[in-house]
């Protein structure tokens, strides 16, 4: 089956109300029918600005990058990133196509 790959990138501390935004994203993506989709935490990064964050300085605790994946139709991918949108986050995504399937099974 053709699908997309949807990716945010977040950081760990950063919140959408009283929710951390990569918890808020995984229940916006579950309420819009998205089967699943996991968030992994980095252990170093750095994004437009330049600025090194690492898991070894306390002081940066909260910053580390998190990505935020969805493996699923392009319809709820993109009904997702209007949800996104329409609470007036600006979030870094990507956006690919893929192929899904599962091993083992007759079944694309």
């Amino acid at each position: 089956m053709t699908g997309v790959h949807l990716r945010f990138f977040v950081h760990e501390g950063e919140r959408h109300g009283r929710e951390l935004l990569f918890e808020w994203l995984l229940n916006a993506a579950k309420h819009a029918g998205i089967s699943g989709g996991s968030a992994f935490r980095a252990n170093a990064g750095y994004g437009r600005h330049g600025i090194l964050h690492e898991e070894k300085f306390f002081e940066l605790a909260g910053n580390l990058p998190v990505q935020v994946v969805f493996l699923t139709r392009r319809d709820q991918a993109e009904r997702l990133l209007a949800q996104v949108a329409a609470e007036g986050l600006k979030l870094v995504y990507s956006i690919s196509e893929t192929e899904l399937g599962v091993t083992g099974s007759d079944a694309s």
